[in-house]
């Protein structure tokens, strides 16, 4: 008995073409069970799908280099290409094509991004970030408030503001606060112009404890809190631009960036000296992601 072919889609969630791949992939399991073990399927963020597919440019390299959709498909461990390459295959192959109407694979694609960011629980959070005077774009975190709900909760408010001024007068609010910091290699890190390198106040007082180390340092885009030793967060962050493992034990992590690879890029090859950008990097709004019901 021949053995069954194996499907694999890798692709950013929020991109049409991968419901698109992922359709033909279930249809073609479902249209012939007896010739296809049950499909690998991986939506990925966009943070993650970048790092993937540079990952995957270095290990399968020749004309992959050139890759630039926004999925892989793969049959039995060998690359097929996008979701145009996999569907001619499907036709070619298996007369296999799909019906439904591209505007069909839009509205899928909205309605699921939508519903995966409701289901996983966490809160997610966005900054828009200016540099040198041009708008750069947003970067979109994902907060782990399961892990952290105290951590997450105050990055939460000092993005929204809600708090409005700490005992101090202080503003509890990240916009207009500036990315003070880029370590290459490293990480990039935001402070209040006021705070002159303090740490700034947390909303429940200049400083809170150290809630939890559970979250790792493992990759690009872990979202954590700066300190100045243990127990001592206030509202300095940092952004990973790389795994920190050593990180782990001694910062807490508590998010990560799930959009805005482009603007995380931008921020890392800012020019520095001795680690501080030539020119503002500004974060002109922030707030809570409102997702539509």
């Amino acid at each position: 008995m021949p053995s069954k072919s194996h499907i694999e889609i890798v692709g950013l969630i929020k991109e049409s073409p991968f419901h698109v791949a992922k359709s033909i992939a279930q249809g073609l399991k479902q249209k012939f069970p007896e010739a296809f073990l049950r499909p690998s399927i991986q939506a990925l963020f966009e943070l993650d799908w970048d790092t993937y597919l540079c990952e995957k440019k270095r290990e399968l390299r020749g004309e992959v280099w050139q890759y630039s959709s926004s999925l892989m498909c793969f049959l039995n461990g060998s690359l097929l290409g996008d979701e145009k390459d996999f569907a001619g295959w499907a036709k070619t192959h298996w007369d296999f094509a799909l019906t439904r109407p591209p505007a069909f694979y839009e509205a899928l694609t909205e309605d699921y991004y939508t519903k995966h960011l409701q289901n996983s629980g966490h809160q997610f959070v966005f900054m828009d970030i200016e540099i040198a005077g041009e708008a750069a774009g947003r970067l979109l975190f994902e907060l782990f408030s399961d892990i952290c709900p105290k951590t997450s909760e105050n990055f939460k408010e000092l993005c929204t503001g809600e708090r409005g001024l700490s005992q101090s007068g202080f503003p509890l609010c990240y916009k207009g606060s500036l990315i003070h910091r880029v370590v290459p290699n490293g990480w990039v890190q935001d402070i209040y112009p006021e705070s002159k390198g303090d740490g700034g106040e947390s909303v429940y007082g200049p400083t809170f404890e150290d809630e939890s180390f559970a979250v790792p340092h493992s990759k690009r885009g872990a979202l954590g809190m700066a300190n100045k030793g243990s127990h001592s967060n206030g509202s300095q962050f940092y952004i990973t631009l790389q795994p920190a493992t050593w990180m782990d034990r001694t910062y807490v992590a508590f998010g990560q960036v799930v959009e805005g690879a482009d603007v995380l890029k931008r921020l890392e090859e800012v020019q520095t000296c001795n680690e501080r950008p030539n020119y503002e990097c500004r974060v002109t709004d922030c707030g809570v992601l409102k997702l539509q019901e």
